[in-house]
Order: C-alpha cells, then structure tokens, then sequence
C-alpha cells in the first residue's frame, strides 16, 4: 500500500561566508605588475644617474670658461633618459610579447578544438601563486570544454537513437494494428505501446525545448504570488502514475508557503527533481519533499533512498548532457538538471547536491519575495 506523509517543520541554516582567497589572488598579480614597473623606472633612474655621472666626471658639461653647462646637462639628462627607456622597454616588451603570444596561441588551440591545450609560464613567473592559479585555471578550462563536447557528442548519439526508438515502435505497432485479424487484448497491448512511445517522445521534445529556452532567458518575466507548497503538492501528483507504479513510499513534510515566482517555470523545477528521485529510488523505496525557510529564502528538498552518485561525479550532475553512471544511461537524455539549475538561476536562488548513507538529496534556495 502506498503512503503519503504529511508534517511540518522550521529549518535554519547559515548564508555561506564570503571568500576572499581569489580576491587576494588577483590583488597580487596587480601588485606584481606595479613593482615590475617600478624596478624599471628605478634602473632607468639608475642607469641615466651613472651616465651623468659618467660625463660629469670627464667634465662633458664644463663650457670653456670652466662652469657647468646646465642646458648640457639637461641635454644629455633627456637623451639618456629616452636610450635607457627604450632599451628597458624593448626587453621588458620583448618579455611581456613572449607570454602574451604564448597566452593567443594556446587560446588558438582551445578555440580550433585542441583541449589538450596547457598554459605555462616557465621560470621565474611560475614561481608565483598568482600566474600558478591562471595556469591551473586555464588546464580546468580546457577539460571542462573537452568534457563539454564529449558530453554533447554522447547526447546526439544518444539522442538520436533514442528519438528513433520510439519512432520505429510507433511504425511497427500501428502496422500490426492496420493488418486486423487481432484480439481485443492485443489491440488494446499495441494502442498502450503506442501512447507511452508517443508520450517518450512529447517528454523528450519537451526537455529540449525547455533548455533552449530557459538558455536564452535572462530576465524573469511573469512573475505572480502563489502558493509553493499546493505547486509542490500538484507536481507529486502528476507524477502519480509513476511513483504508483514502484510502489514508492512518498514523505511531503511543509507547511503552507508563498513565493513570488515564475509559476511556469518552477513547476518545471520540482516536477523534474521529483520524477528524478522517482526514476533512481528502488522499488518500495521512499521519497522526501521538505521546503524549510530562513529570513528571507526558502529551501526546498527532494531525497530518495537508493544507490549514491559517486563523490567524483556529484559535481557533474548539473552539467548538460550529463547522464552519470553508464547503468543508468538509459534513463533521460541529461537535460533535466541542467533546466533545473538554470531556472533556479533565473530565480537568484542556488541548487546543489548531496549523496551519502544511501540517501541522495537535491536542495533548492530561493528568495521567497522579488
């Protein structure tokens, strides 16, 4: 027998801290870049000093009564100060040229689909934490992109085949059907086929679309007051025939609260994160909805018991295209999180994850007023 609970509770939580670590990166670089400029100034200063110095000492600016020439001085002053700029200025352009060219090709190589493209230095600017973090920033860059294509090269395959699927099923029982000569309960066998192929389809147009638009939205336009938890409550039961049908053992734990929101578009939020607890609970296993709030967010919560996402892929899991495990390839197409993620942008909220002790939990933080 399926069950449904129903409780409430209050949950508070602290904001996360701000971190200033990559703040702190970034004001070394500056700084770095502010004593190369000075060092320069301060050889130039160094080097036209010794030069009058020089001069001085072979009395070049003496004129013929024994004094000291100050338009000679200011002369030679100018026109060493301009050789020694220039000299310093060629070799230090010469060097700032040679990492900005490396800095172009190794972005050439990105941009011509070369991923195995690394950002290096070399010696001394490698010995820096801050040219360190640009290098590392650039290798994670690069194999978030090779990951990216490989991602989407999968889901066109997958696509494809499983667009096609459905297709040739819906050709060859309504085939069946046009020859006759069948009993009621393979009429009504095939004509069931039919409809869930026909409904596969629908839900996997319907995933495409949604991520192609929410993609180009950037502003949340249509927003209303309304009530989150009945929206929660009708997205369960849309999905009622799913959750039946594995016999799962549902837990709706809130009390009655209001969001201003896109109605649309957050519904499309719980009615993903839900039927994917439904999808990866086992049979008679147990699915949780909480929404708990603090000041001014709510946090929303869908749990199902069942196997865990591994620690090196929970990061993934909002990635499109991603589907996880290799045994669960089958079941989506991997855009269902990203849409997620992105309409929860819209929302100023954040989404994240969590999955140990057999329970994987999907949390949502949105402000409850605009």
């Amino acid at each position: 027998m399926k069950k449904i609970k129903f409780n409430a509770g209050v949950f508070k939580f602290n904001p996360t801290a701000f971190k200033l670590n990559e703040k702190n990166r970034r004001r070394s670089l500056m700084l770095l870049f502010l004593l190369a400029l000075f060092l320069v100034l301060l050889v130039a200063i160094g080097l036209t000093a010794a030069v009058i110095s020089v001069l001085a000492y072979f009395e070049v600016f003496s004129s013929e009564s024994g004094e000291i020439s100050v338009g000679h001085v200011i002369l030679y002053m100018s026109l060493s100060t301009l050789l020694m700029g220039y000299i310093l200025i060629f070799v230090v352009g010469r060097i700032i040229a040679k990492q900005a060219n490396n800095v172009i090709n190794q972005l050439g190589r990105l941009a011509s689909g070369d991923y195995k493209a690394r950002l290096e230095f070399g010696s001394p600017l490698n010995s820096y934490s801050a040219f360190q973090d640009i290098s590392a920033s650039f290798a994670q860059m690069a194999e978030e992109l090779e990951n990216t294509e490989m991602l989407r090269s999968d889901f066109v395959n997958n696509f494809s085949h499983e667009f096609k699927t459905p297709i040739v099923s819906i050709a060859g029982f309504a085939k069946l059907l046009k020859r006759g000569n069948l009993t009621e309960e393979q009429r009504l066998s095939y004509l069931n086929a039919i409809e869930e192929e026909s409904i596969r389809l629908s839900d996997m147009a319907t995933n495409v679309l949604n991520m192609t638009k929410v993609e180009n939205q950037t502003i949340l336009t249509d927003v209303t007051s309304f009530n989150l938890s009945e929206h929660i409550r009708s997205a369960v039961l849309l999905l009622e025939a799913k959750w039946t049908k594995k016999d799962i053992e549902l837990d709706l734990d809130f009390d009655e609260y209001t969001v201003e929101a896109n109605d649309e578009l957050l519904k499309q939020v719980w009615i993903n994160l839900i039927d994917n607890a439904i999808k990866f609970a086992p049979s008679g296993g147990k699915v949780s909805v909480n929404i708990q709030r603090s000041d001014a967010l709510l946090r929303v919560s869908v749990s199902n018991t069942g196997s865990e996402i591994p620690p090196e892929k929970i990061d993934k899991v909002f990635n499109k295209f991603y589907k996880g495990e290799e045994s669960r390839s089958t079941e989506g197409n991997g855009i269902g999180l990203a849409v997620v993620k992105r309409i929860v942008e819209l929302h100023d909220g954040e989404v994240s994850v969590t999955s140990e002790g057999g329970v994987t939990s999907f949390y949502v933080n949105i402000p409850q007023k605009r």
